[in-house]
């Protein structure tokens, strides 16, 4: 797995390349809470180049929204990949997540408040 981390429009953007499982969920968990647990963190995590999420890699998402909103702030899902998007469905995820279908958007929705 990979992680990017850029800024944009005062929003970390985090793009996840390849596979999120038990073994590089620990590092996704450390870049997001370093972004959630600051003042007013704005988060999208782009999934379109995820290949695989596993359970240790949606409890990542979560605590990193928990902290996130712990702190005034959220975290915005950005076009995650088919599988991906079928995993988070079935974990009942789509309700807690504001999900879009591109990362302009995502951050976009920050600015007009929109979930």
């Amino acid at each position: 797995m990979n992680i990017v981390r850029e800024r944009q429009a005062n929003v970390d953007v985090f793009r996840v390349v390849g596979r999120i499982d038990s073994t590089t969920a620990p590092d996704l968990d450390g870049a997001l809470h370093t972004a959630a647990d600051g003042a007013n963190p704005r988060i999208v995590i782009d999934l379109s180049p995820a290949e695989y999420i596993s359970s240790a890699g949606l409890r990542a998402l979560v605590s990193a929204a928990k902290a996130a909103r712990r702190n005034g702030g959220d975290v915005r899902i950005a076009q995650p990949s088919e599988r991906v998007s079928e995993v988070l469905k079935l974990a009942g995820l789509e309700s807690i997540f504001s999900l879009h279908g591109d990362v302009a958007g995502a951050v976009a929705s920050y600015a007009t408040g929109a979930a």
